[in-house]
């Protein structure tokens, strides 16, 4: 082998360990071909206490390593999760969601500047298609929504039929969206409820896309996006800024968080239900102090 050509392969190597710096990039077989994916087992395997860090702090890092460009997601940002303990830290990380979710008060004000975007691209001779959101948007029509009719059959088709008649204007607007962006879909007025929608319909749990394979992970401008933690999604809701940096490829950045485990043991006594549980473990959880933490529930089965 000639000077340059192992000098050319050593290049190669160096990128490659940067883009993979812990080899965590891994192969799945499947019923469909493979699938990449990013092992935790890797940073275990490396040294690094993987099997005691919460499941949640498992989704971050896993994201972090995925994400990894050494610019917006360095190897630092993967140690620091890496190395998680119960003390509070105040490094930040940064966090990629696989998808946003929003409602229509916050969301169609985010459609617009994207709308915006394409606008300056065409002033300035660019090819506006190529400006779109980088992960799946959905926008779910719910806030807007008035109940003028009820107590008939027809309640529910009269209440759609008026909501487009006072919002004609930004239905076509939307539509319009929904047809010339990519990643970008709309569940229109009348369909469900934001969070139940994206409780129901949305997640997935774990998401296939791009030949690789990785946990659902989202932010939502919707005060109930975090509902979908009940399955295993680690969700929270955002600001409209936070959720176009999203959408526009930036990672969000937090203070690594603390995790408080709420155990659950036991059986309900006599007489009470499960809303009684459920305030009962609000008001634990807010004595406690769980603002800006991540709840983890574990138990019984």
């Amino acid at each position: 082998m000639g000077e340059g050509s192992l000098k050319q392969r050593t290049t190669l190597n160096h990128i490659i360990m940067k883009q993979n710096p812990f080899k965590s990039k891994r192969e799945l077989e499947t019923k469909n071909g493979p699938l990449t994916y990013w092992s935790l087992e890797a940073l275990q395997e490396a040294g690094y206490p993987i099997e005691t860090l919460p499941f949640s702090i498992r989704i971050l890092l896993e994201n972090a390593l995925r994400n990894f460009d050494d610019f917006g997601v360095t190897e630092e940002h993967i140690k620091t999760l890496a190395n998680w303990s119960p003390e509070a830290s105040d490094k930040d990380i940064p966090f990629k969601p696989a998808r946003v979710l929003m409602q229509d008060f916050t969301g169609v004000p985010a459609v617009v500047d994207i709308a915006s975007l394409r606008a300056e691209a065409v002033r300035k001779g660019k090819n506006a298609e190529e400006i779109n959101p980088l992960i799946p948007v959905d926008l779910v029509i719910d806030h807007s929504v008035q109940v003028d009719y009820f107590g008939t059959h027809y309640s529910y088709k009269k209440n759609v039929d008026v909501e487009y008649e006072r919002n004609g204007e930004r239905y076509q607007f939307l539509k319009w969206a929904q047809k010339a962006f990519d990643n970008f879909s709309v569940v229109p007025p009348g369909m469900g409820i934001c969070h139940q929608v994206n409780l129901e319909y949305l997640a997935q749990g774990v998401i296939a896309r791009d030949g690789a394979v990785f946990p659902d992970t989202l932010v939502g401008t919707d005060s109930h996006t975090p509902m979908v933690n009940g399955i295993g999604v680690v969700a929270w809701g955002v600001g409209g800024i936070e959720a176009e940096a999203a959408i526009l490829g930036q990672p969000i950045y937090f203070i690594l968080p603390e995790v408080v485990g709420l155990k659950l043991s036991g059986s309900l006594p006599l007489g009470t239900t499960a809303t009684d549980m459920v305030l009962t473990i609000t008001q634990l959880l807010r004595e406690h102090g769980v603002v800006g933490k991540f709840v983890e529930v574990f138990g019984l089965a």
